[in-house]
């Protein structure tokens, strides 16, 4: 059975610090928002609703237990909706939404809503902790770094400078800056209100469209600290022995934003179309999940594409537009080489680097975004893709109908 997009919303994507736009707003207020301006806009009856799938990396404190139902119930859908949460790190948001395709797809369910949310300037990344990073054991026979070090370990190993790096960031803020300028993310991006119903933020808050080489230039390298005098360097090194050393190449220029987010994607078969009048805006083709290299980390993207394409019997070719989280610029240039895709079909209104990286969200809204500008250039088919920490990758492909 076939599982078709209906619809999609987003909130912008505050700073994620304690003076950004929506660090009062709970990360539960973020996502009841969007379900509650997706569920508004489509006249949708949720009592249709048979899942809401929330990524969310930090299941801690006020982000903790099931967001996904709580979030439900604060959306004041239907109490018959259920509700839960998943976590597979940095494609959390995009997973969520394959499964709520997947339930579709086996008959299961008629319609689901498949997002993420993450409030990182009230939870800080890493809080929930876990032993791949503080375990000594889990550590050593998994080779740990932190993944800034694995974004360098790719630049060194694949020869890409900090020039190279910092071009692609500027080029990143400049899509993004000319994006909004030009209304391309209106449609999709809710204002997120206060408790009186007042607006706090309408935009991406993180864009910088002035960047330029000469100012990225002027940042230091962010994880040279923690590679050579904490000792990651070292770690790596033992997993890439070809290399006399790593240079540290990424700044808080060339890497993706902490900020904080919800977006939500609303998955149906034809059976909920007909019985909604709701039009598909685009079939869920194929989706994948893999397991990389732990250290590199970064990398899995490539094969996880790779899978996507053989599942659903397609090439690199026969894909329009590219979407890959950018979580690094490293990660980008590794993916555009692996798979020889030009830089005019991939992340074409920016990404990551301009407008942040909401862990548990930034899946969903790379579909969503990718939906919008397959409809915009009128193409037919698009993939979204994101590297996962402690080495793994997701990708979905989706056409229009």
């Amino acid at each position: 059975m076939d599982a078709y997009i209906y619809d999609h919303l987003r909130t912008p994507r505050g700073r994620g610090k304690s003076d950004g736009s929506l660090h009062e707003v709970t990360a539960v207020s973020l996502a009841s928002q969007v379900l509650a301006g997706l569920r508004e806009r489509s006249a949708l009856d949720t009592r249709l609703l048979e899942d809401v799938v929330l990524g969310c990396v930090s299941p801690v404190g006020e982000q903790a237990s099931n967001i996904a139902r709580i979030a439900v119930l604060m959306a004041g859908y239907d109490e018959s909706v259920p509700g839960f949460q998943i976590n597979r790190y940095c494609s959390s948001g995009l997973e969520a939404v394959n499964v709520a395709a997947a339930k579709v797809m086996a008959g299961q369910a008629m319609a689901a809503i498949g997002g993420g949310v993450e409030s990182m300037s009230r939870v800080p990344m890493g809080t929930g902790g876990g032993a791949w990073a503080t375990d000594p054991e889990v550590a050593f026979r998994t080779y740990f770094v932190p993944q800034g070090v694995s974004a360098d370990l790719i630049a060194t190993l694949h020869g890409y400078s900090r020039q190279d790096l910092d071009a692609y960031a500027v080029a990143s803020q400049q899509r993004a800056a000319q994006a909004w300028a030009e209304g391309r993310f209106s449609r999709s991006v809710l204002p997120v209100k206060d408790i009186l119903g007042v607006t706090l933020l309408g935009h991406d808050e993180t864009v910088r469209g002035s960047a330029t080489i000469e100012s990225l230039a002027a940042l230091k390298p962010s994880f040279a600290e923690m590679g050579e005098k904490y000792g990651a360097d070292g770690v790596a090194l033992l997993r890439y022995p070809q290399l006399e050393r790593i240079d540290h190449r990424h700044h808080a220029g060339n890497s993706s934003g902490i900020v904080d987010g919800a977006a939500a994607v609303l998955v149906g078969n034809a059976a909920f179309g007909r019985r909604t009048g709701m039009k598909p805006r685009a079939r869920i083709r194929s989706f994948a999940s893999i397991g990389s290299e732990p250290t590199i980390m970064l990398t899995g993207p490539t094969p996880a594409t790779q899978r996507a394409l053989k599942l659903a019997r397609m090439q690199v070719g026969d894909i329009d537009l590219f979407e890959l989280n950018e979580a690094f610029a490293a990660v980008v240039l590794r993916y555009m080489e692996a798979l020889s895709i030009p830089h005019d079909r991939i992340n074409v209104n920016g990404g990551a680097i301009a407008m942040g990286h909401p862990l548990g969200a930034t899946g969903a809204m790379i579909l969503g975004t990718l939906l919008d500008e397959m409809e915009r250039r009128d193409v037919g088919t698009g993939l979204a893709t994101l590297c996962v920490g402690a080495g793994m990758g997701t990708a979905t492909i989706i056409e229009r109908v």
